[in-house]
């Protein structure tokens, strides 16, 4: 076997161009073609192992063996060392002579061996991805699973691909996020955004201010009904993340290769903290309360004072997360504050005055600032919506582009990362059918807008566009209290999602990306995933 692998690698894929039925695989791999021999099937049965020639590829190996485990019942053995004797094996193989990208990966189905290999362990995570949609899309219950001849060579497109999940308006156990972390890796996404902190609950433990989870993780009653509502349940409703709870959700994204980011939201959207801490708002006179209605961005104030008692206070809380996070970045909000709060602040005002800032556009600006100076004093970077642009853009900070495009293509033309997820395109909050199955935002973000979206604006120069970093969709949960509700949003959105921030433009198709929508809904069938039966119809 070692050196069947050996010539393998060095050959790096002799790919014939043979015609045949090719699998459908989503993302679209950049090149996916029949095997040298095509007739040749490779079949996987209770004496299968996967073979790994280095133990960085563990990770992808149970990732692949749990799942084959879980949806078709055979146990399948992961080892090191190889076995001339085995008649059947999946070999994922790390080697650095393969490819400078260490994104890159190729898979090669030949008959009495699956070879997949890259340069890196999250390469042959990739590889794995891959495979699982080599696999039935249903178990039949024979014991083998029988996988065609092919050859793939694929890597992303963007190095940025990824998700949001909001679970301040609703709260969702780590075993949901655990599962939705899973989704995502299948989608070969790499970046959780876990949007933690906002007006509706405060979801994780800081230990030096312990009333934002004692006060702020809990509401004493949510709307009924589309905004503005028929009314109010009056049941209290919360829930946080223990730090222990944090790193282990960590743990368990690091193993599938994605980095998890966490959102804590200044200087607005920040009445659950204004609920523990009033003295930090501005109007610290006022009983302040953790909201229960949405849509509250300029009828409740929500804002910090910029005051020295609040930066520490902010210094204190991030400073926390920072040691808990080992992601690069940190996000800070920095979206929908009202300026209407600073402005009739008298303390905002002396500060303005002091600092010499002429509005209070310049006053968001100089909050920003000051706060991406002490996250970069970490040596972390920070991402905002892009509001953060008001007043002037921090000198390190990334954005994240909701309001259209507009910011985005600002932010480029300054230099800087860039992140699109416009609202109309991204938001999977937003209802999938003009007549849907149940309560969404009251927006349309069907299938195809999705698939159609195009991350890179074509006003920007090529050198412009190298700035735009990758893209991401967003999943807000006013309308989504549980998860079953949560899967029903996002797919199969997720899947036009992943192709257009993994494949190559000019591979996108959408008639050609529902035929192979199909497949993968059978898949999500076997795994008992809630999507809209309605896309069967498609």
């Amino acid at each position: 076997m070692a050196k069947t692998l050996s010539s393998f690698i060095l050959s790096v894929l002799f790919i014939t161009t043979v015609q045949a039925q090719l699998p459908h695989i989503i993302p679209q791999p950049v090149e996916l073609r029949p095997g040298k021999f095509p007739q040749d099937k490779f079949t996987i049965d209770k004496n299968t192992i996967i073979f790994i020639t280095d133990t960085t590829a563990k990770p992808a190996a149970k990732f692949l063996s749990d799942y084959i485990a879980r949806y078709y019942h055979l146990y399948l053995n992961i080892s090191t060392n190889p076995d001339t004797k085995t008649k059947s094996s999946i070999n994922l193989v790390l080697d650095s002579r393969l490819y400078p990208n260490p994104d890159k990966y190729f898979v090669s189905v030949l008959k009495n061996q699956l070879n997949a290999g890259s340069a890196s362990g999250q390469g042959i995570f990739y590889a794995v991805q891959t495979i699982i949609q080599l696999l039935p899309p249903a178990n039949d219950n024979s014991g083998k699973l029988i996988i065609p001849s092919v050859d793939v060579i694929d890597y992303p497109r963007f190095a940025y691909r990824g998700m949001h999940l909001d679970v301040s308006r609703h709260f969702f156990e780590v075993a949901f996020i655990k599962k939705y972390i899973d989704y995502l890796a299948l989608h070969k996404l790499n970046n959780f955004h876990w949007h933690l902190t906002d007006d509706h609950g405060w979801r994780i433990e800081i230990k030096k201010h312990p009333k934002l989870t004692e006060i702020g993780a809990w509401r004493n009653g949510t709307i009924i009904g589309l905004y503005p509502g028929t009314g109010n349940d009056g049941l209290r409703y919360g829930g946080y993340y223990t730090q222990e709870e944090v790193k282990e959700v960590i743990k368990y994204a690091a193993d599938r290769y994605i980095n998890v980011i966490p959102e804590i939201e200044m200087p607005a959207h920040s009445m659950s903290v204004l609920a523990a801490y009033p003295e930090l708002g501005t109007e610290p006179s006022k009983k302040y309360e953790v909201a229960q209605t949405w849509g509250i961005f300029n009828k409740f104030n929500n804002v910090f004072q910029p005051t020295e008692q609040t930066f520490k206070f902010l210094e204190e809380v991030l400073t926390e997360v920072m040691e808990l996070f080992p992601s690069q970045y940190i996000h800070i909000g920095g979206d929908e504050a009202s300026k209407i709060w600073w402005k009739q602040s008298a303390v905002s005002q002396q500060i303005m005055k002091r600092n010499g800032i002429k509005d209070e556009s310049g006053l968001q600006s100089y909050f920003i600032h000051r706060i991406e100076k002490f996250v970069n004093s970490k040596g972390k970077t920070i991402i905002g919506w892009d509001e953060i642009l008001d007043g002037g853009l921090a000198p390190n900070a990334i954005v994240m582009s909701w309001r259209g495009e507009k910011g985005g293509i600002a932010a480029a033309k300054q230099k800087h990362k860039v992140i699109m997820t416009p609202e109309n395109m991204m938001y999977f909050n937003h209802s999938q059918f003009v007549k849907d199955d149940s309560l969404t935002a009251a927006k349309f973000l069907p299938l195809k807008t999705v698939y159609d979206y195009e991350p890179v604006p074509a006003v920007l120069s090529t050198e412009e566009a190298s700035y735009i970093w990758g893209g991401q969709a967003n999943l807000w949960s006013e309308y989504i209290a549980n998860p079953a509700k949560a899967e029903y949003m996002v797919f199969p959105r997720l899947d036009a999602l992943s192709e257009i921030l993994w494949s190559p433009k000019e591979k996108r198709n959408y008639p050609d990306f529902l035929k192979r929508l199909k497949t993968q809904l059978k898949r999500y069938d076997l795994m008992k995933v809630n999507y809209s039966k309605k896309y069967l119809n498609n």
